[in-house]
């Protein structure tokens, strides 16, 4: 935020504005996890029974924070943070586990990054929804893959798996 205030600025911003840019990042920072509904139940469920694992991408740093604040990675078997998700660090991904691809099952709610790549690498994949998704994480066809599944909600899963 920094940096984009100084470039929308031309590098004038005032000492108080950048003050004020760093409180808001810490109070972001700050903000509790809130698991959407019915996660940990399904994770609960499935722990005893399969090698959880969380794929995620984005900054290291900001994800293992997030991970701990959730509460929820005790559940997990691997964390795997990826600077992209696509078929080459899934692929990477499948081979650390030692799994063949056909044995990873990707549960995601972004068609483009967690369900495709999955699916083009051999794997399986569940997409579940949500309201708010990034522009650049959306497809312009529809999935027509024997491996994949659509569930309104993540307790959804449960019935097939």
């Amino acid at each position: 935020m920094i940096e984009t205030a100084l470039r929308v600025t031309s590098n004038t911003i005032s000492a108080d504005a950048v003050e004020k840019i760093v409180n808001l990042g810490k109070q972001m920072l700050d903000q509790p996890i809130e698991l959407l509904d019915g996660v940990e139940d399904v994770l609960l469920a499935l722990k005893d029974k399969y090698r959880l694992v969380v794929a995620t991408k984005g900054d290291l740093l900001d994800q293992e924070r997030k991970l701990k604040k959730s509460g929820i990675g005790h559940y997990f078997h691997h964390i795997e943070i990826m600077s992209e998700k696509d078929d080459a660090n899934y692929l990477k991904l499948i081979k650390h586990l030692d799994i063949p691809p056909n044995e990873l099952l990707m549960v995601g709610n972004s068609l483009k990054s967690d369900i495709l790549p999955v699916l083009n690498v051999g794997g399986y994949a569940v997409h579940v929804p949500y309201h708010i998704t990034w522009a650049h994480e959306h497809i312009e066809h529809s999935i027509d893959n024997e491996k994949f599944k659509s569930v309104v909600g993540i307790r959804d899963i449960l019935a097939f798996l």
